[in-house]
This record gives structure tokens, sequence and C-alpha cells, in this order.
């Protein structure tokens, strides 16, 4: 298997959408283009609504993805946690439909002797440190959002600090929504580092409506737009493979 590219939009938030397209139709859109979609529900309390509960599972099912609610003092392990766990999730993924053209449509890696097990995992293991990434991360800024900000933009430090330890290539970028004028901001574009957002998010207001589905479809279009212009600069031959997920 060639090396290829990892896209995933990272999502989080701590309340249900309310404006715009449905957010698990925008997911299951970004699933259709290979892309991942993982949710992380930020929590104060115990109480989560139920209705935002099955928002945040609903989207990540629907995008392929990972969801996992927790405290905000749990952030930043979760992010990490879920990122690698989504990478890990995907990639297992191509080598079960790589299996199945060899071996036929019942094969899948569950099937295999527990030796072949454990060399097919050891391959899954090599290229989740080798493979390159590009996460497109999305921040509820809503006003419930407000104190737990903080917390948001050291998880994300810590993510970058995780992720540029492997030896694959990393990409990040960061919108809000919603934002200063309209759903969605930009605040970081693609970087191999995520430093930068220290000066940022301090001054970050919020509060308004939350539209999580304009957001996801502005993340798929801002993947689309990355693709694109990496192929007006690459030479026929040079450019990268992307690991499509399995519908």
């Amino acid at each position: 298997m060639r090396k290829g590219t990892l896209r995933q939009i990272l999502l989080i938030t701590d309340g249900c959408s309310n404006q715009g397209e449905d957010p698990i139709a925008m997911a299951a859109l970004a699933k259709e283009q290979g892309i991942t979609v993982n949710v992380i529900g930020v929590l104060d309390q115990d109480i989560i609504d139920e209705q935002g509960l099955r928002e945040i599972e609903g989207i990540a099912q629907s995008g392929g993805g990972i969801s996992q609610v927790v405290y905000a003092k749990q952030l930043s392990q979760t992010v990490q946690m879920v990122t690698r766990k989504a990478m890990t999730q995907t990639l297992q993924g191509v080598i079960n439909r790589e299996l199945k053209q060899i071996l036929g449509s019942h094969a899948s890696i569950e099937h295999l002797s527990p030796e072949k097990r454990v060399e097919v995992m050891e391959v899954v293991e090599e290229l989740g440190e080798t493979v390159n990434l590009q996460v497109l991360i999305l921040v509820d800024t809503s006003g419930s959002m407000k104190t737990k900000l903080q917390t948001v933009k050291e998880a994300l430090l810590d993510l970058s600090i995780s992720l540029n330890a492997r030896l694959g290539n990393n990409e990040f970028s960061v919108f809000v929504f919603p934002g200063k004028k309209g759903e969605v901001d930009r605040i970081l574009d693609w970087t191999p580092k995520m430093e930068s957002i220290s000066s940022v998010f301090p001054k970050l207001t919020s509060g308004g409506i939350t539209p999580t589905g304009p957001a996801i479809r502005e993340a798929v279009q801002q993947f689309q737009k990355r693709r694109s212009l990496k192929g007006l600069f690459t030479h026929d031959g040079d450019d990268d493979v992307y690991i499509e997920q399995s519908m």
C-alpha cells in the first residue's frame, strides 16, 4: 500500500445546531469525499441535552468517525485519542477492502489467523505513524462555550505536539462557528503546527447561533480547495494518494 493522506474533520461542540443544513447530512457528504468526521462533546456538568447527544453520535456515525462526550478537563487527552483512533479505524477499513479484493467479499482482518492478524495490525500501526494527515478543526464558539475556549486552545496545542512526534506530515486548519460576520470564520490556515492559535483564541468572541451543518459544509469545501490547489502545483505522478473512507 502506497503512503497516502488521511483527512479528518474534528468538531468540538457542546450543544445542538440551530441554523442551516442538517449536520448529519453534511457529515455524510464529507464521508463521500473521503473525509472522516469526528465529534467531541464538551460538558460542564453531568447533564447533557438528549437531542445534543443524539446529534453528536449521529454526525460521527454518518461521517464514518468517532464521537466522545467528555468533561472540559479531559479534553486534551480525548482530542488526541479520538484523532489517533479514527486514523486506525480508517486504515483498518482500507486494509479490509484490500483483503476483500484479494480473498473475496467475506474476508476481513477479523477472519485472519492470529499470526496474520498480528502482522496486519503491525502494518496499521506503522501506517498510523507514517501516513500524511490533514485535520480541519471546527470549534463551536456559541455562548455556552465561552468558558471552555481556553481549554480547547490548550487541547489543540497538545494535539499538535503529540501528532508532530509522528514521522508522517501533519497539516492543521482551524475554523470557528458562528463567525463574526457569517456562519463560519477561519482563524488558522493550513500549517504543520498550531502554536499561533495562542494569540488568536483570546480575541475570539462567543455567542449567538450554532450553525454546525454550514460549518461542516465549509470544511468539506476547504478540503476540496486544498486538493485542487495542490494539483495545480504538482507534476503528474507526484501527487498524494488519498485514502478514501469505506462506505
